[in-house]
C-alpha cells in the first residue's frame, strides 16, 4: 500500500533525526524545490533534490549551528490531500556559541510518495540576529 502525504513526510523527518542521508534523498523529487522565504543569505529557492541535500540541509546545518548542538521538535504535521503543514522548533548553538531557539512552519507538497515542493517560513529577524552576525546593523559587513 502506497504510503500518504503525511506518511511521507514523516519519513522524512524520521530520517532527518535518524541522520539516515539515503532516505533523507529518497524522500524528493529529483526536480523538488525548497523556498525558504525571506533576505537571509541562506533564502531560497534551492532547486533539485541534490542542491537541498547537499548544499541546503548538510552545509547549512554544519557551516550555521556547533557540531551536534541541533535538536528538533514536531509539535505538528496536518495533511489535507497532497499538502502537509509541518511546524518544528530547532534547538542549537550557533557557530559563535549563543543559543539557538526558533519555530518554523513549512508546507509540503507531495507528488506520490516525494515530496515535490517545501515553503519554508520563520522568524527571520531573529536567525539574522543569531546566525549571521555579519548582517547586523552597523558591523562593517553588514552595509549599512
Amino acid at each position: 500500500m502506497p504510503r500518504t502525504p503525511k506518511q511521507t513526510v514523516q519519513r522524512y523527518l524520521d530520517a532527518l533525526l535518524d541522520g539516515d542521508i539515503d532516505v533523507i534523498r529518497d524522500s524528493f523529487t529529483e526536480d523538488a524545490t525548497w523556498t525558504m522565504h525571506g533576505d537571509l543569505p541562506i533564502a531560497g529557492p534551492w532547486k533539485g533534490r541534490d542542491a537541498i541535500v547537499d548544499d541546503f540541509l548538510q552545509q547549512l546545518g554544519a557551516t550555521l549551528f556547533q557540531a551536534g548542538s541541533q535538536s528538533f521538535e514536531f509539535p505538528l504535521l496536518v495533511a489535507e490531500g497532497d499538502t502537509v503543514v509541518l511546524e518544528w522548533r530547532v534547538h542549537a548553538r550557533s557557530r559563535t556559541g549563543e543559543p539557538y531557539e526558533n519555530e518554523y512552519c513549512g508546507v509540503f507538497l507531495v507528488d506520490g510518495e516525494q515530496i515535490r515542493a517545501v515553503r519554508e517560513y520563520m522568524d527571520t529577524q531573529y536567525a539574522a540576529r543569531v546566525l549571521f552576525p555579519e548582517m547586523r546593523e552597523g558591523t562593517p559587513d553588514s552595509g549599512v
